[in-house]
């Protein structure tokens, strides 16, 4: 027997939310652009929202997991600045300090 893959991506930024639609099949993501981002989950991988900022990427093969989780996050991936875009919910950010903190 497999056992199922899970991989959680996090939506950390004002107004960012997901959404899912047909079974886990497609995902749809308000990230401040003037158009929602659109995926198609492959074959063996299904994508549940357990909130709208909560993503859960599971399935049996854990290369296609694993890569799909990676094509959502590169669409916004974390700055270092202020720490907003899809993290992975065990990713710690080390934020840099601005301009007017350096002496």
């Amino acid at each position: 027997m497999e056992a199922k893959v899970f991989r959680f991506l996090k939506l950390v930024g004002v107004g960012f939310k997901a959404r899912t639609e047909c079974e886990g099949r497609e995902l749809f993501l308000k990230l401040g652009y003037s158009h929602e981002v659109q995926f198609t989950a492959p074959p063996a991988v299904r994508v549940f929202c357990f909130k709208p900022n909560l993503i859960c990427c599971t399935g049996i093969d854990k290369n296609r997991v694993h890569n799909f989780a990676g094509a959502v996050r590169n669409c916004k991936p974390p700055e270092v600045y202020k720490g907003k875009g899809i993290l992975y919910i065990d990713e710690v950010i080390k934020l840099k300090p601005g301009k007017k903190l350096k002496k």
